[in-house]
This record gives structure tokens, C-alpha cells and sequence, in this order.
């Protein structure tokens, strides 16, 4: 057996440890530990925007995003990215030093910061060539709950691509000029650092 993609692009995973002999999925709790967290983590940044677009489009333009298709990085510091934006990272990654930080927790906000600042890939440079061979879609696994409690595994802080006109609501404005409205910040992340 050899290696496959899963949902997304760039994390490849030994088809021994994900299938048994007779070609189903292995129970959850039976894959290995580090493949097991990128199938986790696969579940919870699935249909999210590419970061890079994110970065163009900002919260208010969310919709203009591109969904992800790769996936680039560790499990708790990837990087996502649509098929337009691979060739930005890759160029971050192999010519400005991108890879002397691979696995470090700065990862995904050096790259941010790089793009954030205009960095971008020359015209012309080539992305990588993949082998599709997994089914596009995550395969139906117990639920990962049952086996990560508190885990941040299974949180993000990407936003999600929502339906509706919440968006339009959340640009009126509310306030009464007094400084007293409620302040929805639970979402909010205080430690996170930002690209500025």
C-alpha cells in the first residue's frame, strides 16, 4: 500500500495505518497517534477559507474567499490554502526561509506575516504535483469527542463560511453612542497574535 491525501491536499498518510486488509477504515482509536490528530484536525479545518485569501478579503468579504484544498504544516499550525494560493507558500516556504521554521509554533504566523506584507510568488512558479487517489471527502469516523476531551485538536479559530445575512446585520449600527451595547467576544481570542 502507499500513501494518500484525505479531504485535503499535502498531508499524506500511510494507507497502512488508515485501512484494514480488507480496504474499510480502521477504527479511530486503532490508527496511530500522529496520523490519527491530522485525521482530526482534517475534520475540524475542513471547509474553511484559504488563509491566504482570508488575508486579501478580511471577515467582511469572507464570502469572496476561496474554500481550502490544501493543507500545509502541523496539526494546530497549518496553513490552508486554495489552489491559487499554493504557489505563494511554497515560494515562502523553499526561497524565503519558510522551511527553517517547519514545525515550530510561528509557522502559520510567519507565513501571514510574509503574505500580509505583499509577499507573494514570482509569476510562473511551479506548485507541486499531486496524485489524486483518496476520495475527496473524509471518511465517516466515530466521533472524535469520544476519544479528545478538551483537546485543541478540535478547535479553530478560522472562521467559517456562513449563510445568510449575518454578516450584512453585524455591520449595522447598533449603538446607542453611550459605550454600554453588548459586545458579543466569544469568539475573541486575546492571546492569538495578529499580522500588523
Amino acid at each position: 500500500m502507499g500513501k494518500v491525501s484525505i479531504g485535503l491536499r499535502g498531508w499524506r498518510f500511510d494507507e497502512d495505518d488508515l485501512f484494514t486488509d480488507a480496504g474499510g477504515w480502521r477504527p479511530l482509536e486503532e490508527i496511530p497517534k500522529d496520523p490519527r490528530h491530522r485525521l482530526v484536525r482534517l475534520q475540524v479545518v475542513m471547509g474553511k477559507p484559504c488563509d491566504a485569501c482570508y488575508l486579501i478579503h478580511g471577515e467582511e468579504e469572507k464570502k469572496r474567499c476561496n474554500p481550502a484544498a490544501i493543507v500545509y504544516g502541523e496539526p494546530l499550525d497549518e496553513v490552508l490554502l486554495c489552489d491559487d494560493h499554493e504557489a505563494d507558500f511554497l515560494y515562502w516556504f523553499r526561497e524565503q526561509g519558510g522551511k527553517t521554521i517547519a514545525g515550530e509554533e510561528t509557522f502559520r504566523d510567519a507565513f501571514h506575516e510574509w503574505f500580509d506584507d505583499g509577499g507573494r510568488a514570482p509569476d510562473g512558479y511551479g506548485g507541486m504535483e499531486y496524485v489524486e487517489e483518496a476520495p475527496e471527502d473524509l471518511p465517516d469516523l466515530r466521533d472524535p469527542e469520544d476519544l479528545y476531551e478538551d483537546d485543541d485538536l478540535l478547535v479553530d479559530e478560522r472562521p467559517d463560511f456562513e449563510d445568510g445575512d449575518d454578516a450584512d446585520d453585524a455591520d449595522a449600527d447598533t449603538s446607542d453612542g453611550d459605550g454600554d451595547d453588548d459586545l458579543d467576544v466569544d469568539d475573541l481570542d486575546l492571546d492569538r497574535e495578529y499580522p500588523s
